[in-house]
């Protein structure tokens, strides 16, 4: 047995396995007392004393640097607030300041549709010549070149797990003069990242994933410490000024990553997020890649072998791959429904994937055969083809 399973720290209904954690994380046990003590001991009895008494104003930058040691971001690199769509566009607002003699922004095919939405609405809102240009995710180094001021990748494609190597995509962005932005939106908590190391200027993700936040979870970004206190926020918001409660009509940014936070911090997620964030003391990051990659690994053995009807999406080179697996099946909507009824959960993301998400903090070898198991039941006896399981959701 892995000696980084904590699955006595999460609550998981009895007779799931849950293989979804790669969006949405299950709950910690702990998080309820927390969040229970913070609506009627903090707000309950302190009401707005809460703010300076209960540490509610600090909270942004103190969850921020427990995120930072999760990515390798040093302390007062992190600003935690408002949602991952927030943070993108406050990234590439302030990247493409940088760099103002060019017009590109560059991304990949495969990147999460939000992040092209926020670059988009960004480039129409500025009207002045910008553009968002995508190509192949495999091909995006070759057209890193002098015309561009801003890289903007998903490190872990949200469909197939594929992976960007994050290193060698920053030199050949920084080689050609260009910003690098790094979405760890399916990185954080699931694979080792060094942000400091990556030395690329900025990163964005989301905390209700793998660090188990709980819905609508605050996002989080990261700016280079040499950067912070140039970076010029486009979202100048009350909370970035450098002197808030002087409450001056001009917008003056405060120091570092504090310009970066914009409205009122969620005090209530917040307070989830950070007693959420406790489970991850003393996990090695190398340890948990490990034990996700053999349970990865297990899983396209055993499906393979079982369910010769499903085909592999992800990429079958486990250094090249997130944590999660997809395997392509023309009729895995209502497969994956019927999964969902035996007690497996995973997710479907279209055109045709069903999507699996490995998480070795609650999900151990024994889950996996048994997940096979009712996969196989449901492909290969035609389980899913019923009309029940055909009727779509609004979240799939």
């Amino acid at each position: 047995m892995s000696s980084i399973l904590r699955k006595d720290q999460f609550h998981l209904p009895e007779g799931v396995i849950y293989l979804d954690g790669n969006s949405l994380g299950p709950l910690p046990k702990s998080v309820p007392a927390r969040v229970a003590a913070m609506l009627t001991d903090e707000w309950g009895e302190m009401l707005i004393k809460g703010w300076n008494t209960a540490g509610w104003m600090a909270q942004p930058s103190a969850v921020g640097n427990t995120v930072g040691g999760l990515v390798g971001a040093p302390d007062g690199t992190i600003a935690m607030g408002d949602t991952l769509s927030v943070k993108v566009f406050q990234a590439v607002a302030a990247a493409i300041k940088m760099r103002p003699e060019r017009k590109v922004i560059l991304s990949d095919t495969g990147n999460f549709p939000t992040d092209l939405y926020m670059v988009d609405g960004l480039t129409k809102l500025l009207d002045d010549g910008y553009s968002l240009r995508t190509e192949s995710p495999e091909d995006i180094t070759d057209f890193i070149d002098d015309s561009v001021a801003v890289v903007m990748l998903t490190q872990v494609d949200y469909r197939t797990g594929r992976m960007h190597d994050m290193d060698a995509v920053t030199k050949a962005a920084h080689a050609a003069g260009a910003v690098m932005i790094w979405d760890l939106a399916h990185s954080a908590g699931a694979v080792p990242v060094d942000l400091s190391a990556c030395q690329c200027e900025f990163a964005v993700g989301c905390t209700y994933k793998y660090l188990n936040g709980g819905p609508g979870a605050p996002a989080f970004i990261y700016v280079r410490s040499d950067l912070a206190d140039q970076v010029d926020p486009a979202l100048a918001g009350w909370l970035g000024h450098d002197a808030p409660f002087d409450f001056d009509l001009d917008y003056r940014p405060a120091p570092g990553i504090e310009r970066m936070r914009v409205g009122t911090p969620p005090v209530i997620q917040m307070a989830s997020l950070e007693e959420a964030l406790k489970v991850w003391d003393g996990v090695d990051m190398a340890e948990l890649r490990r034990a996700s990659i053999a349970l990865q690994e297990q899983f396209i053995e055993e499906i393979e072998a079982q369910v010769p009807a499903l085909t592999l999406a992800s990429p079958r080179d486990s250094a090249t791959r997130g944590s999660q697996v997809s395997f392509a099946f023309k009729e895995g909507y209502a497969a994956m429904q019927a999964v969902i009824a035996r007690g497996v959960i995973g997710d479907f993301r279209a055109p045709n994937i069903m999507r699996f998400g490995f998480t070795p903090l609650y999900v151990d070898a024994a889950d996996v055969t048994a997940a096979v198991k009712h996969i196989a039941e449901v492909i290969n006896g035609n389980l899913w083809d019923n009309p029940v399981y055909k009727q779509r959701s609004r979240v799939t």
